[in-house]
């Protein structure tokens, strides 16, 4: 089955004459025919009744004809659409970043852009850096803000932003919760909520590192995925967990996060953007040149 089987079908079953409908179509009738009798074949299921001097739609074709009349006015308007052009249409620009980057650096970034360009519409998806490349990689994001994992596809651009600070969450009622500093050594003996090393390597490898480079060994109460899961199992009292700053503002009822003293060999979770190659999308370098631009700015409180 394909486009023009089906506009033949839908010129006949609106003349209901061969003749009339061929003479619309600009083709024989018996070109017209055959592009019909090739349809039904393909489906299957008559979609004709046909005699010497009549021609009327089966149950089926009056079915068929109702969706393939819609399909062909979709069709018709997407290939106008790109035909004419989109410079006159919003652009959509879709922006993966993982969690910490949706609350600390794109909103900020954003501020800049949206005023220079009110009519963008703007989709953001949070996810994992694991999730987000083959998503860029496919063509579904334009770009992604991530921890840039040690090897990365070779089609794929990366400049890297900044690392952003940590600090410790712990539960609201918590003897250091009162404390404006921290140092490993102050939590040393204290149960540990950490990232999987599968989906949240830096994350995971960063609360490992400075219990290592404090000459400590960690006592971990629990692995978790999710910040949200992280952060609720905080304020349960099972543990405490080294986090972005970003999260500062999440479960504030039930955590206090304090600073965290890094050693210079730590200096935080790296965050970089990643684009395809070869992308010259005007939203795209707009985005880059305010990050260039600004990122003193937009990563000062990062």
């Amino acid at each position: 089955m394909d486009i023009n089987q089906l506009r033949c079908f839908i010129s006949v079953g609106k003349e209901l004459h061969f003749g009339r409908a061929a003479q619309k179509m600009e083709m024989m009738p018996a070109s017209l025919s055959r592009f019909i009798r090739l349809l039904e074949e393909d489906l299957g299921v008559r979609l004709l009744n046909r005699s010497t001097r009549n021609v009327s739609l089966t149950a089926e074709g009056a079915l068929f004809f109702d969706d393939a009349s819609k399909l062909i006015d979709q069709f018709d308007a997407l290939a106008k659409r790109f035909k004419v052009g989109l410079k006159d249409e919003r652009r959509t620009l879709r922006i993966g970043a993982i969690d910490s980057a949706a609350r600390g650096l794109v909103p900020a970034l954003l501020n800049l852009f949206v005023p220079l360009h009110p009519h963008s519409d703007i989709h953001i998806i949070e996810d994992k850096t694991i999730n987000l490349i083959p998503k860029l990689k496919s063509g579904w994001l334009d770009m992604i803000f991530i921890r840039e994992p040690q090897s990365i596809d070779a089609s794929l651009a990366v400049r890297f932003i900044t690392r952003e600070s940590c600090v410790l969450a712990v539960p609201i009622q918590h003897a250091l919760a009162a404390r404006e500093r921290v140092a490993v050594a102050d939590f040393q003996h204290e149960a540990m909520i950490i990232p999987d090393r599968r989906t949240r390597p830096h994350s995971h490898d960063l609360t490992m590192s400075l219990f290592k480079l404090a000459g400590f060994t960690p006592h971990i109460a629990q692995f978790a995925e999710e910040k949200q899961t992280i952060l609720s199992l905080v304020a349960a009292g099972l543990g405490l967990a080294v986090v972005p700053a970003s999260y500062r503002t999440m479960n504030s009822d039930s955590v206090s996060y304090i600073a965290l003293d890094l050693p210079e060999q730590i200096k935080g979770l790296p965050l970089s953007i990643a684009w395809q190659k070869g992308n010259e999308d005007r939203f795209l370098r707009e985005m880059l040149r305010l990050l260039h631009e600004h990122q003193r700015e937009l990563t000062d409180k990062l």
